[in-house]
């Protein structure tokens, strides 16, 4: 069950990209201003990003890395706390994904390389935006339920995508 505000949310990104040529182009737009427009949680933002292209034919683990990078970018050019935000953006990803019944580990590695890139691409501190995105993503499953938790691990440690040390740190591996 979606929250007040991201139910909102979607229903205004919906109105966004709907009949759209390029729905991610639509989306990252629309993300990038209710982060820094309106001062959303980027949780809140990126879930109802990845809840509302379910109906468009977009892959919701693209959407979910599109939205991601849209956020943090959006924060880092407004000098916000991007750690933070990627963490946030992670989270989201993987509710959204829980709320439309998708691969939830799919989603959690898509979001988490979006983190890394955007980060990388920033100049951020890549290694404890990492960190945090992981820990964020394997919260967010196991908010879920146990079986969203253990998707999300197992995609997390077969991800050739992410550092193995760092995964493994953050899962106890």
């Amino acid at each position: 069950m979606l929250s007040a505000v991201v139910e909102e949310l979607k229903n205004t990104l919906v109105a966004t990209i709907q009949g759209t040529d390029d729905v991610l182009t639509a989306l990252r737009t629309a993300v990038k201003n209710q982060v820094v427009g309106v001062l959303k949680n980027a949780s809140d933002v990126v879930e109802a990003a990845v809840v509302s292209v379910q109906s468009t034919g977009t892959s919701v683990v693209v959407a979910a890395r599109e939205a991601t990078t849209a956020a943090v970018k959006a924060v880092g050019e407004t000098g916000g706390d991007v750690l933070k935000t990627g963490a946030e953006a992670v989270s989201g990803a993987v509710k959204g994904a829980g709320d439309v019944g998708a691969d939830v580990g799919q989603v959690a590695v898509s979001a988490v390389e979006g983190v890394v890139s955007t980060l990388t691409e920033l100049g951020k501190d890549v290694t404890e935006g990492t960190r945090e995105a992981l820990v964020s993503a394997v919260k967010a499953a196991d908010e879920l339920g146990a079986e969203a938790g253990s998707s999300v691990r197992n995609a997390l440690l077969s991800a050739a995508s992410l550092p193995k040390d760092l995964v493994n740190s953050v899962l106890g591996k």
